[in-house]
């Protein structure tokens, strides 16, 4: 083997060497749930503003992880809207889209499998 082949082979493995022990931090997954979200009790829903544009987050506390069913209810307490989504126990944080909605006030309101209500909160489309 050639001087050159020696002293570029061992060049390469320096490198290799270097690059491998180097610290990569790696984004890991964001399990809070921000300020604004948060539910002290063990179930529930919370929207993230009153005030709602075109779509807000919200935050659906449940027991147990399950199906559950997300009503909006206008000012006459009929339903305008109506969908269901499987949530883990804990929080799940959920957007709502409103842009379908004319502006006004509304009931937004959480129920399990059962029927029973998990939550309600009001907000104000603009």
């Amino acid at each position: 083997m050639r001087k050159i082949d020696k002293i570029l082979g061992l060049g390469f493995l320096v490198t290799l060497l270097a690059l491998s022990c180097r610290k990569v931090d790696l984004p890991s997954p964001i399990n809070q749930i921000p300020s604004e979200l948060a539910i002290n009790s063990v179930s529930g829903i919370k929207l993230e503003s009153p005030f709602v544009t075109s779509q807000v987050s919200m935050n659906v506390k449940s027991e147990v992880a399950q199906t559950v069913t997300i009503k909006i209810f206008d000012i006459s307490n009929r339903v305008v809207s109506k969908s269901t989504s499987d949530v883990k126990a804990g929080d799940n944080v959920l957007k709502v889209y409103t842009t379908a909605l004319p502006s006004s006030a509304y009931r937004i309101a959480l129920f399990d499998s059962k029927g029973n209500q998990l939550g309600i909160t009001d907000f104000n489309k603009i």
